[in-house]
């Protein structure tokens, strides 16, 4: 019986979003397969955590392309990416939380990719005069990666009904990275 390898992978994502501390057992139980079988798919928990890296890449590079985040306004560009995001939200929080997956030289280059398109949509913004320009690409990407882990992790523990996701995500940044707007000129008397 051949192995639906993404069947796996989306079986063992959605186990670690709930349970980031599951064990390769409990990952081939999820995944319907047992742990020998889970084994020939993916060597170790660091193979199967780079596998679903890649998944994960994959993942906000189709939301990033869905979201056509060089269109239109940057908030509604930003609301868009948020709700494109959303599905596999906690995939990626569960990624956020593997430090292994961002230190030394072997970092993913498709995280860099990531980077860079979110970073050019918040410049985008800045230039546009909708977002502030004190706080940098970097920061304002980073920030909004923080967010989406924690909503998802609040929407996990029940904590946040998950229909809120996008909307908690949204206004709590885009409240903190608007350009405030210019108080009308005062007419001298």
């Amino acid at each position: 019986m051949a192995v639906d390898r993404d069947h796996v992978l989306r079986s063992a994502a959605a186990l670690l979003t709930r349970k980031s501390t599951a064990t390769m057992d409990e990952v081939a139980r999820a995944a319907g397969i047992s742990r020998a079988t889970l084994h020939r798919q993916f060597a170790g928990r660091d193979a199967l955590v780079r596998a679903l890296e890649t998944l994960g890449i994959a993942e906000c590079e189709a939301a990033l392309a869905a979201a056509r985040t060089d269109e239109g306004p940057a908030t509604d560009a930003v609301r868009r990416l948020v709700a494109e995001i959303e599905p596999h939200a906690g995939l990626l929080a569960f990624l956020y939380s593997e430090n292994q997956l961002f230190e030394g030289e072997e970092q993913n280059e498709g995280w860099a990719r990531i980077d860079e398109s979110v970073a050019t949509l918040f410049r985008r913004g800045q230039s546009s005069g909708e977002f502030r320009i004190d706080l940098t690409p970097a920061w304002l990407t980073e920030a909004l990666y923080g967010l989406l882990a924690s909503a998802a992790w609040a929407v996990a523990e029940g904590r946040v009904a998950p229909k809120d996701f996008t909307h908690m995500i949204v206004e709590l940044l885009l409240g903190g990275v608007r350009r405030p707007a210019q108080p009308a000129a005062r007419k001298e008397s």
